[in-house]
């Protein structure tokens, strides 16, 4: 995924640094191709490199007998990014065996779960909510 266009053009790159459950540490460059008009880091690359991680990370801990969809997102700007961006994409064991169990009572299940986008001087840039999709194909 580090060569899919998408990301590759906007100079997102990432790297697995945990498996089972997979954690995923997500990189934005700053650069001319992402700067916005009054020269800090583009929203809409902000949102595109944190679109993808929760999902993967769902998807591999529960496997086939589920279904696992982005549903909605939002981002709420704290700073502007002024530097290269950094996030780290991580659902704690005890929360994805808390969504498997509802999904499985439920049918179907929407969590959230929200992420922080960091700057190379560890400050707080922006905070994504993602909400995902979960049914169990059991029900």
């Amino acid at each position: 995924m580090n060569f899919w266009p998408p990301f590759l053009g906007s100079g997102i790159s990432f790297k697995v640094i945990k498996q089972n459950p997979l954690v995923f540490k997500v990189r934005l460059k700053f650069s001319f191709y992402n700067k916005n008009y009054v020269g800090v880091q583009y929203g809409g690359s902000l949102y595109s490199m944190c679109d993808p991680w929760f999902m993967l990370i769902l998807m591999d801990a529960l496997g086939p007998d589920f279904i696992v969809w982005d549903k909605a997102s939002s981002i709420k700007f704290l700073k502007p990014g002024k530097s290269s961006v950094f996030a780290t994409f991580e659902i704690a064991p005890e929360q994805i065996e808390l969504i498997k169990q509802d999904a499985i009572k439920n049918s179907k299940v929407e969590p959230q779960i929200d992420v922080t986008i960091f700057d190379d001087k560890n400050q707080q840039i922006a905070v994504v909510t993602k909400t995902l999709w979960v049914k169990s194909k059991r029900s």
